[in-house]
């Protein structure tokens, strides 16, 4: 009934475009509409649909939440055109996920669908899925409860002469032993990001250019984020951001620790951190734009007195956003951005994600994820949103 329900709301996008069809292929589109990540062609009409499962047939049919006579092997994009869409199809537009989509499977593509066009139709899929349903938002809760494992693991193996390696293996086992599938999706190409952000004293002023944000050095230059092998010192600020993935929907957070002591200019600012964070969690409500909701934090960050480090880096570059959505995808829309105009609705789940970073002193983060109700946030995430000091 679930999935039934979501492709008639893409039927309904599809009828109102004007389109003939949408045949999706990435998975995390193909999982929310049928309930299996197979590999698939998910062929949705106006009036009809079908999941065409290249490979993985028996399992598919298993997992998915469509009638058996809606799941069907196919491999062949050529035949799957000519039983959905006969005919010459001239003038007859398809829409399909373009922005990842790549230059061969769009030479394929458009082989097989002949005279007919291929549209683009990803923003009306992420719009969907933005707002979420009670199962989604159950399996993000039980990630948050993985990313707490994590972060009881930090407390409990955060010590002056480990490595960033030893704690971000740490916080990952528990992570997993939590439930946590291991992986994380974001829809882009060619992404890279270890197991998630760790970084700690000097490293924390380590921004790769492959991570708009606080990113630890990472082990190589290979993969040039997370936690590296740098030992960890007394009196060193410790940041752990490690996400986690749960039925295929994550949670995302941020906490940081100091090692011994915190120097109190470093529990102040992140108290007035914490303090921009509040304001803006205790202001979101459904209606407001993305816009809004970041203007409303750098105006909140500036009457605090931390306005010139806010969403600060190194480089003196400053973050234009101060959250996204998250659910099937570790970044999704909406993106909390400047002078976005994407407007907040009830069922929306997001990272606020806020960090400051002096040009040679602190760099402090804090994050969490949160569910937009008809009245306000709940807050997801459950570990305490201090400076802990271990």
């Amino acid at each position: 009934m679930l999935h039934s329900i979501r492709i008639r709301s893409l039927q309904e996008k599809i009828r109102g475009r004007g389109l003939a069809g949408a045949i999706l292929f990435f998975s995390r589109d193909v999982y929310y509409y049928s309930g299996t990540a197979q590999p698939a062609y998910l062929v949705v009409l106006p009036d009809d649909y079908r999941l065409f499962v290249r490979r993985g047939y028996e399992i598919a049919r298993l997992e998915s939440g469509f009638d058996q006579e809606r799941i069907v092997q196919g491999n062949f994009l050529e035949e799957i055109v000519q039983q959905m869409f006969p005919g010459e199809g001239r003038g007859a537009k398809l829409g399909t996920e373009m922005d990842v989509l790549t230059v061969l499977q769009a030479r394929n593509m458009n082989q097989a669908l002949g005279a007919r066009e291929l549209v683009d139709i990803s923003g009306d899929i992420l719009e969907q899925r933005t707002v979420k349903g009670s199962q989604e938002l159950e399996s993000i809760k039980r990630a948050c409860s993985a990313v707490h494992a994590g972060h009881i693991a930090a407390i409990s193996h955060l010590r002056a002469g480990m490595s960033e390696l030893e704690l971000a293996a740490a916080v990952e086992n528990a992570q997993r032993l939590a439930g946590h599938e291991g992986c994380f999706f974001m829809r882009m190409p060619d992404f890279v990001m270890s197991r998630g952000p760790l970084a700690s004293g000097l490293n924390l002023r380590h921004t790769s250019g492959t991570l708009f944000t606080l990113s630890g050095a990472g082990l190589s230059p290979a993969i040039p984020t997370g936690a590296s092998r740098r030992i960890i010192e007394a009196g060193d600020m410790v940041l752990v951001d490690i996400p986690v993935c749960i039925e295929g929907y994550h949670a995302d957070q941020s906490r940081t620790y100091a090692v011994g002591h915190a120097h109190p200019k470093a529990l102040d600012l992140f108290q007035r951190l914490r303090s921009v964070a509040d304001h803006l969690m205790s202001n979101l409500r459904p209606g407001l734009t993305c816009g809004e909701v970041f203007a409303a934090a750098t105006a909140e960050a500036e009457a605090l007195g931390i306005g010139d480090s806010f969403m600060n880096f190194h480089s003196g570059v400053k973050a234009h956003f101060v959250g996204h959505g998250i659910g099937l995808e570790l970044n999704e829309p909406p993106f909390l951005a400047r002078n976005s105009r994407a407007v907040l609705k009830v069922g929306m789940v997001l990272a606020i994600e806020l960090h400051l970073m002096e040009p040679e002193g602190h760099a402090l983060k804090l994050e969490d994820t949160v569910f937009i109700t008809p009245n306000g946030v709940e807050i997801l995430t459950s570990s305490p949103r201090e400076l802990t000091v271990i």
